[in-house]
Formats: C-alpha cells, structure tokens, sequence
C-alpha cells in the first residue's frame, strides 16, 4: 500500500510554525522541549520512518528530509533530536544488524509513546570513533549480563532519550567492539550536565556516566573483533550526511524569512521606501537564495538516490561539507544586512546564526571531508587503466566554401 505523505509533513510544517513561537524561550533558558515532542508523538510523526509491520508509516529519507526540515525552521534543536531518532529507527528497520526482540522492544515503545532512541559514541579523551579510535568505556561479561562502565559526551536529547546505543569494547582475552542498546533509566546512569553550547542549546547534548550498569546479555545490536575497529555502512551512513545538515539549512531559511519580513517593512524616512528597495539589499538576498537553492537541490538529490537505490558514493560526504558552510554564509550575511536590528537579542536572527555555526561542531569535520575525497580522486587516479586510443583525424572540407564578395 502506498502511503501519500503529504498530510503527515503538512502536521511537521505547522507543528514548525508553532514550535517557533517558544524556540527562543528554549534557547535563552537551556531548556529542553519536552512538550515538543508529546506534539510530535500526537501528530504521529516519531514513527515517520519506523516500519509498517511495527506500527510506523515506513517513510524514506525524502518523507524524513521534508518533516526535519519543516521543523528545524521552528525550533532546529527539536528537529535534531528527531534526526537522531530516525536515523536509529531506520536502521532498525534496514541494518539487519537488530535482533528480533529488541526491535519488538523499541518498536512497541514508540508506538505507545515518546520512546527515543540515539547512540552514543563520543568520548572525552578519544573524540568521535570516526577518527580511528577505539572507546575506552568496557563491556564486561558476568554471568547472563554485560556489565557497561564508561563515559561519553554530547549525548543529543539525553533528558528524553528512553534507550541509548552505547559503543564499548569488551574486556574479553580477544577484545570485541559493539553497540550495547542501554535504558536510561538502568541503575548506575547519571547525566552530567556540561552542554553550554553557543547555539542549538536545547539539545541538551549532556555527558552520559555509566557506572557498571547492567543490561541483558542479548541486549547488543553488533559486535566484532575490536581489531576490524568501527564498520559503518556507507550507504546509511546517508541519513546523517542529510538529516544533519538540512537542520542547519532551515536555520539559515528562517533567518532568510527574518530578513525579508524585515527589510520589506522597514522604510526610513530618509529613504522613503522599505529597505528591500535598496540595490545592496536586493543583491545580499538574491546571493542567500542562490545558497538555498544550492541546498535543496544537493539534499534533496542525496534523498531521493538513497530511497530509489541510485549509487551517490562519497557525494552525501561532500553536501556536509557544502550545505552547513553555505548556510553559515548566509546567515552571516543576513547579519550584515540587517544591521543593529540583526545583532538585537530581541529578534531572533542573531539566533539563527548562532545555530547556523553549530553545525560546524557535527563529526566529520570539513577538513576531514576533503581529506577523504582527495584520497578517492587520487585512488581513481592511481588505478586507473589507460588504453591505447587514436586521435579522430583532422579532416579539412572537401571542397573550400565559397565567400561572397562583400
């Protein structure tokens, strides 16, 4: 049966508008949305993504690329968090890597209620896994438990989250690395709370302590030797290259809808006409337009390749990179055009900005990007097996052209 998703991203669309209206409460204050997501949860959306045959809509990246998006222009902390959570639900429902009962498990969950669900990876002293290091937060087998003791940073909507997906190595003779489905509300969890970050503050993306916290002995999604260390799937690895992103594009677009609003309305008596009359004006928004457009046309190809099974490569790597510097560009130059007024906590371009940049912050890094398309250009280089051809011969016409006299 063919779902049509229009209505569901209708609800993101206005759930946005509406989410809008209290985004600056949550970025002055820290805190986090809470009643964001019991809306989220009543219009059905947290199961955009999450199979039928368990009660989801079975949308792909596009359905989840338009929601997040929708939302993000409102409130772009909310919208991440949601990211996280279809990113995890979609690979539930495509890894293989899930087994039965903990797809049960979380599936039933979300159906029932907000029941979040991210991983968490990063840690203090190593940083994200994503630099080729092994965590140092241990697994140890005792009896029919594994027994988790670590630490790990920036743990995205931790207030929310009902399970976390903790990466650890086990203390076994011939160590293995996996992923251990943990409940946040299991003995020996505590949050640390240290994000107090410039933007997307209500992610509330806080320290997770666990202290020899306990799970079942079946509660592991994957596990290998440690010494193959982390194996991601590049072709899921898609969700993150768009969904991620796009937040940080939505930012920019609301500081767009700010600056338009703004200069379509303000008219100094000195000019006698709105400020979006003035040349320099007409040319800074026509310059953010053509980043937004740049935007949505990479995110929305990088989408519709991944649900149609088209190959894209390193190409979501590389709309990143493209697509949070063009939005910091544009909110930047947003300030810059909207003078006192932009920089004026009582608007909320400066807010805009200031999440715009946050972007930056998301593994891997820009420099790590290019490091890796380098290397595949010059691997294409280095294998490339160069035949033999002949040059299409230079041929003059057979007869000269007659040139009428002038």
């Amino acid at each position: 049966m063919t779902i049509d998703f229009t209505p569901h991203i209708a609800r993101a669309e206005h759930l946005g508008r509406r989410f809008a209206l209290t985004a600056g409460h949550y970025d002055e204050t820290g805190e986090f949305p809470f009643a964001n997501f019991d809306a989220l949860h009543e219009a059905g959306l947290l199961g955009l993504v999450t199979a039928p045959e368990h009660g989801g809509l079975g949308g792909g990246l596009a359905e989840a690329l338009a929601v997040v998006s929708a939302l993000a222009q409102g409130e772009p902390s909310t919208a991440l968090v949601l990211a996280m959570h279809y990113s995890q639900h979609y690979s539930i429902r495509a890894s293989g890597k899930w087994p039965q009962h903990l797809i049960e498990r979380v599936t039933r969950a979300n159906r029932e209620g907000v029941a979040l669900l991210n991983s968490a990876q990063v840690e203090p002293r190593v940083g994200s896994p994503s630099h080729g290091s092994l965590p140092e937060t241990v697994a140890r087998k005792v009896g029919n438990q594994w027994r988790i003791t670590g630490h790990k940073t920036y743990a995205t909507g931790i207030p929310l989250l009902k399970w976390v997906s903790v990466l650890a190595v086990t203390d076994e003779p011939e160590p293995r690395l996996g992923s251990f489905l943990v409940p946040t509300d299991a003995d020996g969890i505590r949050i640390e709370k240290t994000w107090n970050a410039t933007g997307m503050r209500a992610t509330n993306s806080h320290d997770l302590i666990l202290d020899d916290v306990a799970i079942d002995i079946d509660d592991i999604l994957d596990i290998a030797p440690a010494t193959e260390g982390l194996k991601r799937d590049e072709r899921l690895g898609a969700w993150y290259f768009t969904l991620v992103p796009a937040i940080y594009d939505a930012a920019a677009r609301a500081a767009r809808d700010w600056l338009v609003d703004f200069t379509s309305t303000r008219a100094p008596a000195s000019l006698g006409a709105p400020l979006s009359s003035v040349p320099r004006i007409q040319d800074g928004v026509g310059q953010i337009e053509v980043w937004l457009a740049t935007n949505q046309r990479l995110l929305r190809t990088i989408a519709e390749d991944f649900d149609a099974g088209r190959p894209f490569g390193s190409d979501s790597a590389a709309a990143k990179h493209v697509v949070i510097e063009n939005a910091i560009l544009a909110t930047t130059l947003a300030l810059d055009l909207g003078g006192n007024p932009g920089i004026s906590r009582d608007n909320p371009l400066e807010r805009h900005h200031r999440d715009a940049l946050s972007g930056k912050a998301h593994a891997p890094q820009n420099n790590m990007i290019r490091t890796i398309l380098a290397k595949s250009a010059f691997g294409r280089y280095a294998a490339r097996k160069d035949e033999p051809v002949e040059p299409v011969a230079v041929r003059l016409p057979a007869r000269p052209r007659l040139v009428a006299n002038a």
